[in-house]
């Protein structure tokens, strides 16, 4: 039975982000406990379904040790996979699954699964302890430092961090999308047909009064690799349907069920009215749970702009880079330049022991947008990782952590803060 009382560091969130907290903490000696609410590890990577893993690799160059580690892992199943397609890992999600459980168990990092945060135990301004919910009820964890790589900011949340939510102004939410796999395509027709048509405007405007929860637009990637007839539709998804917030379960509720129904109606579009590649569709999987792109983001030492990205923003306490395209899911898609990530990012404003990683990093609407890709998520998750195996290490709080040493580190864990170009 694991000790939940005598961790150094405990990790929120299994996803990219989480991931490689976790991995980097435990490569550093601290005793660390990933926790996991889904049965599975890899967060969108996974439930995805095969969505490709982008920025693990920009312009062929490792951007460091657990990058590298988890490509590895992956590919170490073979060619059936995953593979290095320009910057992204694309891999069939059923073989990232247990690669990930192999490059944790390889570095000593203890995990469980079906452990959703329900709430943090907070004392004179510093979080000392998670609660939560398993089969067995409410359970507590204690630990010297922690990691919220939940995505939602729910850690935080419940411990008490200032948070921040939607575009400033309006609360504007990005969409949200279910990716789903569709088979028995022909796959080089559906390219072609794509190509054409960019988005399938034609096919949705024809479409809609038999099928009116199409999206906006859809976009195949995939094929023939993993799956050799299947691809992947990524799309507007709820975009259409209005705002919706992921951290309220009635809007979730409708979030999850409309994107189901859409789905469907998506296939049987296809089926009808998407010519000869598409005659024989069938609906193969979905998503565990509809992809979320934007909710809580934490209110740290700094906020991460717009024009930061779009200028290619260098920070001496930089802890990490972003790379990649300013995507603000079906809305905006522009270019940016590669840009640092400050430790003060990290860091929430007002509460001490916790450190943030991946999407929910501090940063204005746009500003987050600009750095979701998974590979940069993962790439702040090594940093808070790190950070938070030295700060029990050193008996002191994160925000009481030498940067200089941080850097030190991660360059010794091959990541080069010094960056080789400013283009995206």
């Amino acid at each position: 039975m694991v000790d939940l009382s005598s961790f150094d560091v405990v990790v929120a969130g299994g996803g990219p982000a989480g991931v490689g907290a976790a991995v980097a903490a435990a490569r550093k000696g601290a005793k660390t406990l990933l926790l996991e609410r889904y049965g599975f590890l890899g967060g969108v990577g996974a439930h995805g379904m095969g969505m490709p893993i982008n920025q693990m690799r920009p312009n062929d160059r490792s951007r460091g040790a657990i990058h590298d580690l988890v490509i590895d892992h992956v590919l170490s199943y073979g060619q059936e996979a995953g593979r290095l397609v320009g910057h992204a890992l694309v891999c069939n999600v059923e073989y990232l699954k247990p690669a990930l459980f192999d490059l944790l168990d390889a570095v000593g990092c203890t995990y469980l699964l079906h452990s959703r945060i329900v709430d943090a135990t907070v004392e004179d301004g510093r979080l000392v302890g998670v609660v939560i919910a398993a089969k067995e009820g409410l359970v507590r964890v204690a630990a010297k430092v922690f990691v919220d790589a939940t995505g939602d900011a729910d850690l935080a949340h419940f411990a008490g961090a200032e948070t921040m939510k939607g575009r400033e102004g309006d609360g504007f939410l990005s969409p949200m999308t279910l990716c789903c796999l569709i088979a028995n395509v022909d796959v080089d027709g559906a390219r072609a047909y794509e190509e054409r048509d960019g988005g399938c405007h034609d096919l949705i405007s024809r479409a809609r009064s038999d099928y009116p929860l199409l999206p906006e637009s859809m976009h195949f990637e995939l094929g023939p690799f993993p799956l050799r007839n299947c691809l992947l539709i990524n799309h507007a998804g709820t975009k259409l349907h209005g705002v919706l917030d992921a951290t309220d379960r009635e809007q979730m509720t409708e979030a999850e069920t409309f994107s189901r129904r859409q789905a469907i109606q998506m296939v049987a579009a296809l089926r009808e009215q998407g010519g000869p590649a598409f005659r024989n569709v069938q609906l193969a999987a979905a998503g565990a749970q509809v992809g979320v792109r934007e909710t809580r983001r934490v209110k740290g030492l700094y906020i991460l702009t717009e024009d930061d990205a779009k200028t290619g923003r260098r920070f001496d306490d930089a802890i990490a880079w972003r790379s990649g395209m300013l995507d603000i899911g079906f809305v905006r898609f522009e270019e940016m330049k590669v840009h640092d990530v400050p430790y003060r990012s990290l860091l929430p404003e007002t509460l001490d022991n916790l450190l943030v990683a991946g999407r929910c990093i501090s940063a204005t609407h746009v500003g987050a947008s600009a750095g979701k890709s998974m590979g940069n998520c993962m790439a702040t998750g090594h940093a808070a990782g790190l950070a938070a195996a030295m700060s029990a290490s050193a008996g002191c709080t994160p925000r009481e952590l030498d940067v200089r040493g941080l850097q030190q580190a991660l360059a010794q864990d091959g990541v080069d803060l010094r960056r080789h170009d400013t283009s995206a």
